[in-house]
């Protein structure tokens, strides 16, 4: 069976169908079947995603983009603070 990629808002509108297929009475496994997807996928969304709002998933992106891009920083001031050291020890040619 092919692989499907869902969208964080995707995930989110499944979560929310299994929630209201339990809320009539039905099992797990019998929500997660109806709406195409297994079990431990369910568990493994609900771990990420559990009891969170649109809003509240936006805000996640934006500070998962903001927090590569400080990494990225990071890497490139940590990168040149070696190469500074590394000219340091340099002995220096006399002229």
């Amino acid at each position: 069976m092919a692989r499907k990629r869902h969208s964080d808002e995707d995930v989110l509108k499944l979560l929310r169908e299994i929630e209201l297929k339990l809320t009539t009475g039905d099992d797990v496994a019998l929500a997660c079947r109806s709406v195409g997807i297994s079990d431990a996928t369910n568990y493994n969304w609900r771990k990420r995603f559990g009891g969170m709002g649109c809003a509240q998933l936006s805000e996640m992106k934006s500070l998962e983009k903001e927090n590569a891009r400080l990494k990225r920083i990071v890497a490139e001031l940590e990168l040149d603070k070696l190469i500074l050291k590394e000219s340091l020890n340099h002995p220096k040619p006399r002229a």
